[in-house]
C-alpha cells in the first residue's frame, strides 16, 4: 500500500514497470524505478529512491531518505536507518551458510535455514558492487568502499575497503576523509566538524559554526 499522506509534493511515485507487493508500505515522496521488485512485509520510508532493478525483501525495513541504487539487492531481514546510501549493484546477502539442496540433497525450502540481516546505521553508505556479508552491523555515517566485501561489523564513521573490508580511515557526514590533528582529534575539511577517537571508536566533539 501507499502512503500519501506527507510534506507538501510528497506524492508515491511508481513506474509502471515496477512490481510493488499490495502488502509492501511505500511512504509519501518515495520513487520506485523501472523494474524495481519490493516484497510483501517491506516498508520503504518517506522520500526514497529505489532505483532500477533494485530489489526489496520481504519484511525489508527502510527509514526516510534512503537511496538504493540500480540493481542494489536488499535481502531480508535487512534494516536500513535514515539517509542510508546504497550503490549499483551492491548486495546485502541473508545466508549464512548457503546451500541449494540439504545434505541428502534434496532442495532446500524455507523451512531448512534461518535468514540472518544486515542491518545498517544512519547516514551510511555501501558503495558499487559492495558485498555486505550477513549477520553484520554498519555503524552510522560509515563508508564501505567499491567493491569491498564486509565480514565484521563496522565502526561509526569508518572508512572500510578491500577483500575482506578493513578500516584504513574514518569519514564525516559529508563522507569525506577526516584530517588527523593531535591529540586523537579528526576534522572534516568540507564542514569544520571535529571529531574524537578513543578506543578505536570516534564520536562527533564539536560542529562548526
Amino acid at each position: 500500500m501507499t502512503d500519501d499522506q506527507g510534506p507538501p509534493g510528497g506524492t508515491v511515485q511508481i513506474a509502471v514497470t515496477a512490481d510493488v507487493d499490495d502488502g509492501a508500505t511505500i511512504r509519501a515522496g518515495t520513487r520506485v524505478w523501472h523494474l524495481a521488485q519490493v516484497r510483501e512485509g517491506a516498508s520503504v520510508g518517506r522520500n526514497c529512491v529505489i532505483g532500477r532493478g533494485a530489489y526489496v525483501g520481504p519484511g525489508v525495513r527502510l527509514g526516510d531518505n534512503v537511496k538504493l541504487q540500480n540493481h542494489a539487492l536488499v535481502y531480508e531481514p535487512a534494516e536500513l536507518a535514515d539517509g542510508v546510501f546504497v550503490g549499483p549493484a551492491a548486495v546485502l546477502t541473508n545466508d549464512e551458510y548457503p546451500r541449494s539442496v540439504t545434505p541428502e540433497g534434496r532442495l532446500k525450502s524455507a523451512e531448512d535455514w534461518t535468514a540472518v540481516g544486515v542491518v545498517v546505521g544512519e547516514g551510511a553508505a555501501i558503495g558499487a558492487r559492495a558485498v555486505c556479508v550477513a549477520p553484520v552491523t554498519i555503524g552510522r555515517w560509515a563508508l564501505v568502499a567499491a567493491g569491498a566485501v564486509v565480514t565484521r561489523d563496522v565502526a561509526d564513521f569508518a572508512l572500510v575497503v578491500g577483500v575482506p573490508a578493513r578500516r584504513v580511515g574514518w569519514v564525516g557526514r559529508a563522507g569525506e576523509p577526516l584530517v588527523a590533528k593531535d591529540d586523537g582529534r579528526f576534522v572534516c575539511p568540507r564542514t569544520g566538524t571535529e571529531y574524537h577517537e578513543a578506543g578505536g571508536r570516534l564520536t562527533e566533539s564539536t560542529s562548526a559554526g
